[in-house]
């Protein structure tokens, strides 16, 4: 199960250099590439947000 990025995302950067298979695009929001993730939880665990989880 990926991770996603929800709207309370601030676009602040932190999540993507923990990201271990590069799978976070920038933008307005970020976004996670659901086919590469590989569900560690390495970004969310540095989220100040709370915007990224695991995909229902």
């Amino acid at each position: 199960m990926a991770y996603v990025i929800n709207d309370s995302c601030i676009a602040c950067g932190s999540c993507q250099p923990e990201c271990p298979v590069d799978c976070i695009s920038e933008g307005d929001i970020y976004v996670i590439d659901a086919d590469q993730c590989i569900d560690c939880g390495s970004c969310a665990a540095v989220c100040p947000t709370g915007a990224i989880n695991p995909e229902d």
